[in-house]
Order: structure tokens, then sequence, then C-alpha cells
């Protein structure tokens, strides 16, 4: 019979306050131990049991499991407790290996199958075909919410639509109709995600959707005589929001100041005007089959441009002589337009700036709107040389997961850590971590409500500037105390209370449906509460579940004291009515609209 004796050396309080320790008892160091105890419970009506050994073998234990939870909120867009249980079995850094070997078939082709399949389905139910268009950005959406439930590559989407968020193009504009563009320009991000950033930086200044967006298409060098400039916005958003930022940046993200205490500014109105003589004599690779003989030439109007072949160089069209760029680079005059292309983008990829601007709006996207400077230079240096590689997605974004302030517990406890979870990302989530009730087979989503509440979808930023500002102060307690709170900007007394009737709609399925189409008469598929009422049957053991699967293990006691009040009341009275039903609607609405919730720790 083993006996255990535990004897404690305070030695020194300092180094035993830093030191973590995993041999406790309740951490599944139990070999050769028996437990005696006075009885086993089983319950009626339940599969699980209690047994004398769980309280020291680590298998009652849920700590491993909600790291893992909060893990998976960072990394995915929500994932099922089944899943959150596979993936704590082995280590974080595992399950990113595994994800970076996941292929990630195309949402451009997808959303151009997609769109054959609605004009099918159309003319099936009595359509004239000339009456439906496309493929548009509604088959975007339904393109990307088919890609998006059901599917194994969860990080590589996670960062492509956190890239999307920072070189921003957006269906809410002129692109409205190009719905094979839009799925094309996400498929660069996604399928770059884990390469290099300099390729994105690339293949995006090359994308027809951007030169549309941004101008860049047809964009002509220099006639003076009839008062022709090269057109200078993708030349200045290029600077300003997807590489090097405003002012010049330490490796830690702060700002290197001036004499005087003023910081410098990255560039100025000349420097703008040499980088829009670079992105001059861009035009169409291929044009869409027409009937008018429209070839692709430099001067071809972007509707009959192929918007998923990258924009190709007309020489005779590029800004001739030398571009005088930043910190005195000067592109020679003489090199094709391609050339100059190629060398400007080597020329800001390699600028000290990209480091720290990538790796704060990355990490405010996946961990904390206010990261340490610490961390940034941590994550900054990782980007500027991983094995001798500058710019490796790869490492980044391990660096940015993996980090103390992204897996620690300490920083749970700080007042100025976490984010606000942006909406779209809670929509996502509740489509995710609840089952669904499809009956169509598809996951065809229009999200026109939720959009309309909230005014955010997959590349629908109203701007080039995104949904929100990544420095954006929402009061003046967060000024005094030097902290941003960028989701905040569309936190409002209108589109928070549009979320709260939302999520009502959403916990009613047997009249309201999360994923809905808008121009076919497809059945909606709304949520599946039957595996929740399960657990309804006990309300603590309910809400335990949720707090698993939303809220991370960090329900607070007063929510998930006032959550209990509003669930233990309704019982089986009347044997019409399914209270287990109502108890997962009530539990589930009032976590989706809590602070516990909507805050990420």
């Amino acid at each position: 019979m083993n006996k255990l004796f535990a004897l404690f050396f305070l030695f020194n309080a300092s180094v035993l306050a830093a030191q973590e320790y995993s041999d406790y008892l309740g951490a599944g160091n139990s070999n050769g131990i028996t437990v005696s105890s006075s009885s086993s419970q089983n319950r009626t009506g339940w599969f699980e049991s209690a047994s004398g050994d769980n309280t020291i073998n680590g298998s009652g234990l849920d700590s491993r499991l909600l790291e893992t939870s909060r893990f998976l909120s960072q990394a995915t867009f929500g994932t099922k407790l089944e899943y959150i249980k596979a993936v704590s079995l082995n280590s974080f850094e595992e399950w990113i290996d595994t994800q970076y070997t996941i292929n990630s078939p195309s949402i451009g082709a997808l959303t151009n199958t997609i769109y054959n399949q609605a004009l099918n389905m159309f003319i099936a139910n009595g359509g004239d075909p000339e009456d439906y268009f496309g493929p548009h950005s509604i088959h975007f959406q339904y393109a990307w919410w088919e890609s998006n439930i059901g599917n194994e590559d969860l990080l590589r989407q996670k960062i492509a639509l956190a890239l999307s968020e920072i070189l921003v193009i957006s269906w809410d504009s002129n692109l409205d109709s190009y719905g094979v563009g839009l799925g094309n320009y996400y498929d660069v991000l996604k399928d770059n995600a884990f390469g290099n950033f300099r390729d994105i930086l690339l293949n995006v200044t090359l994308h027809p959707m951007m030169g549309a967006y941004l101008s860049h298409y047809n964009n002509p060098r220099s006639f003076i005589n009839e008062n022709i400039h090269p057109d200078e916005n993708y030349a200045r958003e290029v600077m300003q929001l997807f590489s090097i930022g405003l002012y010049e940046l330490n490796q830690d993200g702060t700002y290197i100041l001036d004499n005087n205490g003023d910081r410098i500014p990255t560039y100025d109105n000349n420097d703008i005007k040499e980088f829009a003589k670079v992105f001059t004599g861009l035009g169409p690779a291929e044009v869409i089959p027409n009937e008018y003989n429209v070839q692709a030439q430099f001067g071809t109007g972007f509707y009959f441009a192929k918007k998923d072949v990258p924009m190709i160089m007309y020489d005779q069209w590029h800004e001739p002589g030398p571009k005088n760029l930043l910190n005195n680079f000067t592109i020679p005059s003489g090199q094709t337009g391609m050339q100059d292309i190629e060398a400007t983008v080597d020329h800001l990829f390699n600028h000290q700036n990209v480091a720290p601007f990538i790796a704060k709006r990355l990490i405010q996207n996946l961990v904390k709107s206010n990261p340490t400077a610490q961390y940034i230079s941590r994550v900054s240096a990782v980007f500027n040389n991983t094995n001798g590689v500058r710019g490796d997605m790869q490492a980044v974004i391990k660096a940015i997961l993996l980090d103390d302030e992204a897996r620690s517990c300490t920083w749970i406890n700080s007042p100025d850590q976490g984010k606000l979870i942006e909406p779209m990302m809670r929509y996502f989530n509740v489509t995710r971590q609840i089952d669904l009730d499809n009956q169509n087979g598809q996951h065809w989503n229009i999200g026109y409500s939720f959009y309309n509440a909230s005014s955010q979808a997959p590349l629908a930023a109203p701007h080039v500037f995104n949904f929100f500002s990544p420095n954006y102060v929402p009061n003046t307690e967060f000024a005094d105390e030097n902290l941003v709170g960028p989701e905040f900007k569309i936190h409002n007394s209108a589109t928070s209370i549009a979320y709260v009737n939302e999520v009502d709609l959403w916990t009613t399925p047997q009249y309201f449906s999360v994923l809905n189409t808008w121009d076919l008469e497809l059945e909606g598929t709304p949520l599946d509460f039957e595996k929740l009422k399960y657990y309804a049957k006990d309300p603590e053991v309910l809400i335990n579940e949720l707090d698993k699967l939303f809220t991370r293990g960090l329900l607070s006691d007063s929510t998930r004291q006032l959550i209990m009040d509003a669930v233990e009341p309704l019982a089986g009275n009347n044997s019409n009515i399914d209270y287990m039903y109502y108890r997962v609607k009530m539990a589930v609405y009032l976590i989706l609209i809590s602070p516990d919730y909507a805050i990420l720790k």
C-alpha cells in the first residue's frame, strides 16, 4: 500500500513562484495509487459516471481542454467539442504543423461551380436564364461559407481572413459583380498564407481585383501636355496599409522619434508620386469571351478582363526613367516595367517597418488588441530572420500563437489584455460550434440579415481601411491607459442591439435559420439543439459544456449564476412542452450575448 508524503521547503520564494509544476496529484500522476471512496455515482439518464479514481488521475480536470479551446478560438473560426478534445491530446505546435500540410480547395473555382449550380436551380424552378446574373458577390459568399463549414484547413482559412483585413479589397464597391475575382483574390491570400510575405505583397499588387479597387489597373504613364499623371492611390495604400505604415518603427513596434521627440514619417507626397510611377502600365492579361471581339490590351475595360489572372505589364504605358524611392534607394532607368515592380516590392518588403507593422496587425487579429512591445519584438525577429529567410509566414504564425502572451494564463488576468471578438467571428463560431440541421446538403449562405445588423462579411469592408482602424481608441478610459480597441469601432448602440436580436433569431431554430440563400428557393439551415438537450437535464452541466465551447472556461461566477437562474426554472410541468429545448435556447442565448464570450482573453 503506497503512502503519500508531501514536504514543501521554501528555500527561495521568488524562485518557487516562477516555477510551474506538472507532477501534482490531479495531473495524471496516479500510477500505483489506489483510491478508496464511499461510493461511485451513476445517474439515471446519463452515460457518464463519477469515480473516486477521478479525484487524482486527471480525467476529471478540464484545464487542458480549456487551454485548447482558448487556443483554437485564436487559430480557427470555431470547432466542436470533440475536435477540441482531440487537439488537446497533443501539443499545439503539432497541430499547427499538421495544419500546414492540409490542402485547401480553390474558392474562386467553387464560386464558379456554385453559380452554375444556382443557375440550373433557378431554371428548374421556372426562371428565365436571362434573368439570372453572375457569378456575383453572392456566389462568392456561398462559396466562402461552403468552404468553411466542415472543412479541415482551419488555420489557413483563419490567416487568410486576417490578411484580407490588412490587404483589403471589398465587394461593397464596384467589385460586387465579379464573384470569381473575389474568390480568386481570397485564394491568393489563402494559398500564400503559409508562404512568404514578399509573395503575398507581389501577388496582391498584380491582382486585377486590387488593380480595379485601388485604380492601378490601366494606370498610364505621364503625358504632361495632356495633364495626365499616374494615379497615386495604390502607391499610397501599399505603403500606409499593406507594408510599412505612416511612421518609422523600432522592431518592437514603438515609434522612432527625432531630436524633438516627434514621430518620423516613413514617406511624404513626393515619395507617393515616385511610387506611383512604378505602378503604371499594368493591364489585363486575358479577357472573358465576348461578342464584341474585345482583346486584351492596355485600356481594355475592366468588365472584359479576366479577374482571376494576374495583370501583365504593357511597357509602352509604363513610366520611363529612374524612380527615387525611400531611404535614398533609386530604381535605375532602362528596366522593364515588371522589373521596376519587382524591385519596388523587394524594397518595401525589406524595409525595417514591415516586420513590426505586420506582426502587430496579425497579433491584433488573432490574439489581443494591445500586445506588449516585447511580444511584437519577438514576432518581428522571427519575421526578419528564420533560418536565413525573411518573411516566413509559417514561422511568424507559430511565433504569434505559441508566444507566452498568447498561451500563458497569467496574461488572462490582466485587465488591459484580450480583445473584442468582431461580430462576424461570433457568427462563424455559432455555425461551427453548434450542430446544424442541414437538409439540403449545402452550406450556402448570404448572411444578409447579419450583414445588415453588423455591416460585416468576408471581403465586405466599407473601404480600404477595413471595418475598423487598428489604432482606434474607444473612449477616454482607453486613452488614459494608452490602449486601443479596434473592434469597438463597429460596436455601438445600433450594432450591439442588432447582434442581440440576431442571436435571438439563431436560437429559435424552429422559425429561423443561421444559413440562408438570397436568390434561390433553398430551405435554410437552422441550428440543431438535440445534442445539447442531453446536457440540459442538469442546467449546471449544460452551462459547463457551453463554457468549454464559447467562453473557454472563463465564464464568470456572476454570469454563470444569471444563466443558472434563468435556465433552472424551465422545467417539465407540461408533458407537451420540450423544456430541454427551452433550457438550451435560453442558455445559448445568454452565453452568446455575454461579455464573457464577446471578449477573448
